[in-house]
């Protein structure tokens, strides 16, 4: 009996033919290898595929011939210079992208970071209209399907369809019109039920016009026609070129360089120079890691001026209900292994 089970057991033994035809550790490695270039090949071919389903409906080319007037006008400015010129430049752009996007759009508008008055929520929405992003709930909207889909298909600006469309070739393909108004309907039907944030999408381009005669009007009346016209250049055309592409390096730097606090589904990083270029903004694994957190900046060395701002208006009373950045709620989230959403 024994006997037999010992037969039983050396039937179930490879044979010695057997293990000699196992592959080695450098065959095995090299099919892995293999096996991980046909992964990386059959995702950019996704990735390709994606991105010329994207361009089916051709070029939107009022957004194109919008980047080339503000980039054209950017290259016209230095012969334009005054110091008060490159004020408005720092001014403005800490207004509309520091204050309108990063402050009002983002943590505002689209994470529910803090609350304020009405009037003072309309004030800083206006002013992320001026910072040449598209109206508040479009910017909303795109910015909510981003973190839907965070680097996978359906991420409007992912490098992991390149380098050059996650910075700035996401926005020129032409979108139709029930693309979008769905979009608006899927992931900002807050902000289309106030009547101030669809003015605002109807009116986008008006307020440069605005704001373009404002500046020229200033330096005409106060100095002359010459420092009209810098501050014109300078703080329409110089502003809105920097605002720009500071914005577009958070959708396209920090999600390529940069290290990780900690672990998310995406592939975003926090990023020091990016970080000090858009007002907090670049500590952007910080971010999706705690998405509702007024706080971008979690670590001393984090430099977070949006979220000073916040700080202060909440000190004068024009801002409640702030969604802090609570150190135990890392623990939490590491023991809980995903990403935490509020």
């Amino acid at each position: 009996m024994f006997d037999q089970d010992k037969n039983e057991k050396r039937a179930d033994m490879p044979s010695a033919d057997a293990v000699t035809d196992a592959p080695s550790l450098r065959e095995q490695a090299a099919m892995l290898a293999s096996a991980k270039l046909a992964d990386i090949s059959e995702a950019k071919d996704q990735a390709r595929e994606w991105i010329r389903h994207r361009w089916e409906q051709g070029i939107e080319w009022p957004v194109a011939v919008w980047l080339i007037v503000i980039h054209l006008g950017a290259l016209a400015a230095p012969f334009f210079f005054t110091w008060q010129g490159v004020l408005a430049t720092l001014l403005l752009g800490w207004l509309t992208g520091g204050v309108g996007i990063c402050l009002g759009y983002h943590r505002l508008l689209t994470h529910g970071s803090f609350r304020t008055f009405r009037p003072v929520r309309w004030v800083i929405a206006l002013l992320g209209g001026l910072a040449g992003q598209g109206s508040p709930i479009n910017w909303v909207a795109m910015h909510r399907r981003h973190h839907a889909f965070s680097d996978r298909d359906g991420d409007p600006h992912s490098p992991r369809h390149g380098a050059w469309w996650s910075h700035m070739l996401w926005f020129l393909p032409r979108l139709d019109r029930d693309y979008v108004d769905a979009l608006y309907r899927r992931y900002a039907p807050d902000l289309m039920k106030e009547r101030f944030m669809r003015f605002l999408d109807r009116t986008f381009l008006v307020w440069y016009f605005v704001l373009g005669a404002g500046l020229f009007l200033l330096g005409y009346l106060v100095w002359d026609w010459y420092t009209g016209l810098s501050l014109l250049f300078w703080g329409m055309f110089v502003r809105l070129v920097y605002v720009l592409h500071a914005t577009w390096l958070v959708n396209s730097a920090t999600h390529i360089w940069g290290y990780r606090n900690y672990e998310t589904t995406d592939n975003s990083r926090n990023l020091w120079w990016v970080g000090l270029l858009t007002y907090g903004e670049g500590w952007h694994n910080n971010h999706h890691a705690f998405q509702r957190c007024a706080q971008c900046g979690h670590r001393w060395w984090e430099i977070d001026v949006t979220y000073w701002t916040i700080w202060l208006m909440e000190r004068f009373g024009l801002a409640w209900d702030v969604v802090r950045f609570q150190p135990e709620n890392v623990a939490q989230r590491a023991s809980a292994g995903t990403t935490h959403r509020r």
